[in-house]
């Protein structure tokens, strides 16, 4: 019996084409957006694990693909990547990266009983986040979901590099 050479992640195939190819300025705009959340003022892995969460609560496998790498090229644990989905009870965070995953989960999460991000949680934020890296975890899930239509409409290939994650 053989065994196929082609697998259904080989004959992925985006919806839309890349958009740097409608819109050069994006690729600065992207830029821009990562520079500004790597300013030093809270560790990339937390931006990571922010991005990746973010990437799993709205179900954009391209992200959390995208996102895992990132975090395993810059030296994170499989332990600490995988257990980012359950971070509540997983004993591999630290108190400001709980915060953080706290953070994107109630900006994500709909509330039905209130404000998404309530003043406690705000406390708590601010108890380990200065207002430069306060800003810089909002600036870094405002990037992961400006990304997020794009993901969940175009779907980009997951696993691709940006600008070769589109097949036309």
């Amino acid at each position: 019996m053989s065994t196929p050479t082609t697998t259904k992640q080989d004959n992925l195939q985006s919806r839309l084409p890349d958009p740097t190819q409608l819109f050069p300025e994006l690729a600065a705009i992207a830029g821009a957006m990562s520079k500004a959340t790597r300013n030093g003022s809270i560790p990339h892995t937390t931006i990571g694990l922010v991005q990746l969460r973010a990437g799993q609560i709205v179900g954009s496998t391209y992200h959390t693909v995208r996102q895992a790498g990132n975090l395993r090229k810059a030296g994170e644990t499989e332990e600490r990547i995988t257990a980012v989905a359950s971070w509540q009870d997983a004993p591999y965070f630290t108190d400001a990266e709980r915060v953080a995953l706290e953070l994107v989960e109630a900006v994500l999460t709909p509330n039905p009983s209130g404000e998404r991000v309530p003043d406690e949680l705000y406390a708590k934020a601010s108890a380990h986040y200065d207002d430069k890296a306060l800003w810089t975890l909002t600036l870094a899930i405002s990037q992961i979901c400006f990304f997020v239509p794009v993901a969940l409409i175009a779907k980009p290939i997951p696993g691709k590099a940006p600008g070769k994650n589109y097949s036309r």
